[in-house]
């Protein structure tokens, strides 16, 4: 069974109908809408929830808003084909797993923030970009982008994000796994991801 039908299994009902609407979102800007909406709800009660439960309630939002199969293999690059099939699954499988715990570490607290979503997106040579901006309490912005193709089944997804507008966060990630490929090979780097997951799990990362 795949990491996406194990998570949306495990979903409770009332982010079984969050997925359903986000599924008939027929715009790329509308899905990163539904998916802040599911973030803020959960920041709002990150006080009374246990790392664990963040992480369950946001694992099928991210599941289904990001491209975490298809950026897993990204975020290795052309190194991807040197890996063994068992590699690969458990590299995507770690891989998602690492992503969605950085969502539920990051967003661990709410203090005023709002999200704005630009309603017009951006064609570009790699997909379209929905330009986003988190407002902190104090009025200080923080410009989120969010690269996203869209699939056969005309859904749309995420396969990149851009930290404050313009870092690449999957660039960023290919240029520090392929060194790790390099000198420690796929199971050094498998194993470098499973150490950093474990750590942002006890509120190391």
């Amino acid at each position: 069974m795949s990491v996406s039908r194990r998570v949306f299994l495990m979903a409770p009902l009332p982010m079984v109908l969050w997925l359903s609407h986000a599924r008939a979102a027929d715009s790329p800007n509308g899905v990163i809408q539904h998916f802040y909406d599911a973030l803020l709800a959960v920041m709002k009660e990150a006080k009374h929830l246990t790392f664990d439960q963040r992480y369950q309630r946001l694992a099928p939002v991210i599941t289904m808003t990001f491209d975490l199969g298809l950026t897993s293999r990204l975020s290795v690059g052309p190194d991807w084909t040197k890996l063994s099939p068992d590699q690969q699954k458990r590299f995507s499988d770690v891989f998602a797993r690492y992503t969605i715990s950085n969502w539920a570490n990051r967003f661990d607290d709410f203090n005023g923030e709002r999200f704005e979503v630009d309603p017009n997106p951006v064609a570009n040579a790699n997909g379209t970009i929905v330009q986003t901006k988190m407002i902190k309490s104090d009025g200080d912005k923080v410009t989120l982008n969010y690269l996203m193709r869209q699939a056969a089944s005309g859904s749309w997804q995420v396969i990149d994000v851009y930290l404050s507008g313009t870092i690449s966060e999957l660039a960023t990630r290919r240029s520090e796994y392929g060194g790790v490929l390099q000198s420690s090979g796929a199971d050094g780097l498998i194993k470098l991801i499973e150490d950093r997951t474990a750590a942002l799990r006890t509120g190391h990362g």
